[in-house]
């Protein structure tokens, strides 16, 4: 008798325990692109990776162009070339031509670099942004949207973080 009523208290326990803790869970998500898009510097830092990529795209093509060129001139006149000259043209263009695959993935490597150098800080004052808005609102838990399976738009706290960070929105 003494141990069902041991489990029948630490039941009626647990399931207040769970109860009150439901009623203090409060869940909200946001959605980081959207707020990004939003933010005054996602125009310049989109115009600055612009400006790389343009810069790094010219820089290739005019390797391109100049083993095109060499290459060309190598067609043109391999016939009258002597065997030495041949095979050091040759060489030449492989040489090019893999500086040029080389030139392309630490183009890319760059381009990412430059990316992560210019988003962090935003993604940090996002971030701020939001533990801001879930401290002021008393959520427990902030998503992100996009790992969210379904939510209601009524948890959607991104027009409040943007707020927080000072910028207007339709829906503010």
């Amino acid at each position: 008798m003494k141990a069902s009523t041991i489990l029948l208290s630490f039941t009626f326990l647990v399931v207040g325990s769970l109860a009150v803790q439901a009623q203090t869970l409060k869940i909200g998500y946001t959605n980081t692109d959207y707020i990004l898009s939003k933010l005054p510097e996602s125009k310049r830092i989109e115009s600055e990776l612009k400006t790389h990529r343009d810069q790094l795209g010219a820089q290739l093509k005019s390797k391109q162009d100049e083993f095109e060129r060499k290459y060309q001139s190598f067609i043109d006149g391999q016939s009258t070339m002597t065997d030495v000259v041949r095979n050091d043209v040759q060489s030449e263009l492989q040489t090019m031509q893999e500086s040029i695959q080389s030139f392309a993935s630490e183009a890319e490597k760059s381009l990412q670099n430059k990316q992560i150098q210019l988003l962090a800080p935003v993604y940090e004052k996002i971030e701020g942004g939001i533990k801001t808005v879930a401290e002021e609102e008393g959520f427990s838990h902030v998503f992100a949207k996009g790992v969210l399976l379904f939510a209601t738009q009524d948890n959607d706290i991104s027009d409040l973080v943007l707020a927080k960070l000072g910028v207007e929105t339709s829906n503010n």
